[in-house]
């Protein structure tokens, strides 16, 4: 085990910030492997003056940075890609040690670090502005997009190091510098990936600030960037509670943010959905990553007429999932990522029964040998009513609702009609960001993809909720936040945009035909 935490710089004690050096005199905190319990590691955090060292030390950083050519950036962004690309099992091997997804999904999430990268060298010489036609004559008016910052990156556990890369890659061939807090449960994916970065910077004689790193307790590390105006722009990923927080606390101080918050994501089930197809995107979209994505599947919404087939099947095909070590192969569901976690669905359980919903498999914890640490639970299936509070709220583990709509009498021209109903079910909560539908029919597809249908940032056909690719903007609505991260334009969020008009005539005329003096 200690070989590939070697090569990743991960030692016994390990100091939790980078500005160009590495610093940390905070307290001694240790990195608890969920698989198992142990201790992998342990981390020195940083200080609230180490972390102001570490803020200056990123904007005097930015402001060399940003009068690099973009396509040099581009570059440099590159080689991190490629220096991914060479360490990609070493680094998915540390995701599953600290956070406790399967190995397919620990090195999938470090490829999804290299895909951005790829997609960011192209957009370094791609950040386009506009041209437009002024109404002066010999006047000539475009936009620029330039460098805004030192972006401030806060992750969650779950995606310990996709989501800073899809902050850090864009944010870096536009020209910014970016100030990352990990979450206190997986710094030590949070130090790999700066070391990482700190070596390709070093080989391009660029200031590795650029990439700066202050590990530390959200409520003095976490407060702090929210609150500093060094930092114009903060992508936060977390909870909607602690969003709200962190988007009213920027706002204050008229920053900017980019916010990734919860999901309540379903998979409308049609009668002319191929089961064949949804059963698998409903097993990965729910027990993917035990059910702690963003994008996990926490509702279906069956036909009446196909419900009971879809159930038999999705319960017969739970009870073969594999539960155990996630660095095993054979392994499709790992741990939860703390004891908190398993108490949440456990209570989540108890409202549902409480509420007069079924559970219908699943549900318990495991322990014993072949589950060390207490982190195991069995996915779990329960029907229910889309209305009852617990389903109107978010638990992040392995908890799938089954929701039915139309009537089991409806002849094929009704149950088109009948998508009407799945919809409205589907958009009544908080959440609003990733969907999909399983149909052959032309109707329901569009009518679910139209301004009429689904309300969440992401909406599928015959795919499921989870895994979405890095070229379209990810994020979603309501509850979600509203903010857009990785492809598409989500680049804009990281510059500031200008209008200039250049006038080039040997008269001064005004705008709106005005006459002044």
């Amino acid at each position: 085990m200690r070989d590939f935490l070697e090569a990743l710089g991960i030692q016994d004690e390990n100091p939790g910030g980078f500005d160009g050096e590495w610093i940390g005199s905070g307290n001694l905190v240790e990195s608890i492997s969920p698989i198992d319990g142990e201790v992998i590691a342990s981390v020195r955090e940083v200080t609230p003056e180490e972390y102001d060292r570490i803020a200056d030390r990123a904007h005097e950083a930015f402001l060399a940075w940003r009068r690099v050519p973009a396509p040099r950036r581009g570059e440099v962004v590159r080689q991190l890609g490629n220096r991914l690309r060479a360490l990609k099992s070493e680094l998915g091997q540390l995701v599953t040690l600290e956070m406790g997804k399967i190995r397919a999904e620990g090195e999938g999430e470090v490829q999804e670090m290299i895909d951005i990268c790829d997609f960011a060298v192209g957009q370094s010489r791609m950040l386009y502005g506009n041209s437009m036609h002024s109404e002066r004559p010999d006047h000539r008016m475009f936009e620029q997009w330039h460098p805004l910052g030192v972006v401030g990156v806060i992750t969650a556990f779950n995606f310990p190091v996709a989501v800073w890369s899809w902050n850090a890659a864009l944010a870096a061939v536009c020209g910014d510098a970016t100030l990352w807090k990990p979450s206190g449960n997986v710094n030590l994916c949070g130090i790999a990936v700066t070391k990482i970065a700190e070596r390709v910077c070093r080989e391009n004689d660029v200031d590795p600030a650029i990439f700066s790193l202050a590990a530390g307790p959200g409520s003095k590390i976490g407060e702090r960037m929210i609150n500093d105006p060094r930092l114009p722009l903060i992508s936060f990923t977390g909870s909607t509670n602690m969003g709200r927080h962190v988007s009213e606390t920027v706002a204050k101080r008229l920053g900017r943010t980019i916010l990734e918050l919860g999901g309540n994501n379903a998979i409308i089930v049609t009668p002319s959905a191929n089961l064949d197809l949804v059963l698998p995107a409903i097993l990965f979209g729910a027990c993917g990553t035990a059910g702690q994505r963003c994008t996990s599947t926490r509702r279906i919404i069956a036909h009446a007429s196909i419900r009971e087939e879809l159930v038999e099947r999705l319960t017969r095909a739970y009870g073969h999932v594999r539960i155990g070590n996630p660095l095993d192969g054979d392994t499709l569901v790992g741990p939860v990522v703390s004891h908190g976690a398993v108490e949440d669905m456990q209570q989540a359980i108890e409202r549902v029964r409480a509420a007069g919903g079924e559970v219908l498999c699943g549900g318990e914890p495991l322990s014993g040998d072949e589950y060390p640490g207490g982190h195991y639970v069995k996915p779990c299936i329960a029907l229910v009513r889309n209305e009852l509070d617990i389903v109107q709220e978010e638990t992040f583990a392995p908890l799938l609702y089954i929701i039915e709509y139309g009537s089991a009498d409806a002849g094929p021209r009704e149950a088109v009609d009948e998508i009407t109903e799945a919809v409205r079910i589907h958009n009544d909560v908080p959440q609003g960001l990733s969907s999909a539908i399983f149909t052959e029919n032309l109707r329901e597809a569009e009518y679910f993809l139209s301004q009429r249908g689904s309300d969440c940032g992401i909406a599928n056909v015959n795919i499921g909720t989870s895994g979405a690719e890095i070229g379209g903007a990810f994020g979603g609505e309501k509850e979600t936040g509203g903010g857009r991260e990785s492809g598409s334009d989500a680049w804009k969020a990281y510059m500031r945009r200008q209008t200039n008009t250049i006038n080039w005539s040997t008269d001064l005329p005004l705008a709106q035909g005005i006459s002044f003096g």
